[in-house]
């Protein structure tokens, strides 16, 4: 445990980050799977409605911190060149 007010500070605002990145993350992971998941049905329609959303999702999880540029860069690149592929 913190001994100083500052440290008890940093503890509670960590952790509402914690929580907020949690569930950034979860729901990218999310529209992933449905993005996926209509790729894998080959449902061309729904693999590019799908994919606008995830776009979104993760931008948002960008600019929030959650996930670092780069990264999210090249999961948007395999997940187009999977619904590209279909």
């Amino acid at each position: 445990m913190a001994h100083t007010k500052s440290g008890r500070k940093r503890i509670r605002t960590a952790e509402r980050n914690r929580v907020r990145n949690q569930a950034v993350k979860s729901r990218t992971k999310t529209m992933v799977k449905k993005l996926l998941t209509a790729i894998e049905a080959k449902d061309a329609e729904a693999a590019k409605a799908a994919l606008s959303v995830t776009y979104k999702e993760l931008d948002k999880a960008v600019t929030k911190g959650v996930f670092k540029k780069n990264t999210v860069s090249r999961k948007k690149a395999r997940l187009s060149a999977a619904v590209n592929a279909l």
